[in-house]
């Protein structure tokens, strides 16, 4: 309800949010069903060896359409340049072995950690102007979040209280 709410107010469908909300949430849902069989070393190897073609392919149309800087633009761009991989991997690293070990309910309420910052930084920061139908599909989103929180909080203290048959501790 709140995308919709946005779009009608925007006037436009915002494909490219969508796609990255749902690409992201795929990710963090193949991520927890093959967690338990992969390591979290092991799942980054597959996963860097399945995006190879397509990181290969980019990297030659950018040679031929700007040309390559690394090692061109002076020591600092190109130490920044090396080091992306690993400023890259290991968040990636922490996030695999995390979501092995937490439920897909907690890793999407995480997930709403960096739109907050966003938000906070393009409306206080930026000054990014919030219209009524944002600022409606915004509550929208946090009452929903709400309602989850509570139903999980509910549905895990009523999996803690086990019922005792006192006819079996007689």
């Amino acid at each position: 309800v709140a995308v919709a709410v946005i779009v009608i107010g925007y006037g436009a469908f915002p494909w490219i949010a969508l796609t990255l909300a749902f690409s992201f949430g795929f990710y963090g849902l193949v991520k927890k069903q093959i967690g338990p069989a992969v390591d979290a070393v092991s799942g980054l190897t597959l996963e860097s060896l399945w995006l190879l073609p397509v990181a290969a392919i980019q990297l030659g149309f950018v040679a031929n359409l700007t040309g390559i800087t690394l090692g061109t633009a002076g020591t600092l761009h190109t130490v920044l340049l090396l080091s992306a991989g690993a400023v890259t991997a290991v968040p990636l690293l922490l996030f695999a072995s995390g979501a092995r070990r937490v439920p897909l309910t907690v890793i999407g309420l995480l997930q709403f950690i960096a739109p907050i910052i966003q938000f906070a930084i393009g409306v206080w920061v930026l000054h990014e102007p919030m219209t009524v139908e944002r600022w409606i599909g915004f509550a929208l989103v946090w009452a929903a979040l709400a309602i989850l929180s509570v139903d999980s909080v509910i549905a895990s203290r009523r999996h803690r209280r086990v019922p005792v048959d006192v006819a079996e501790l007689a």
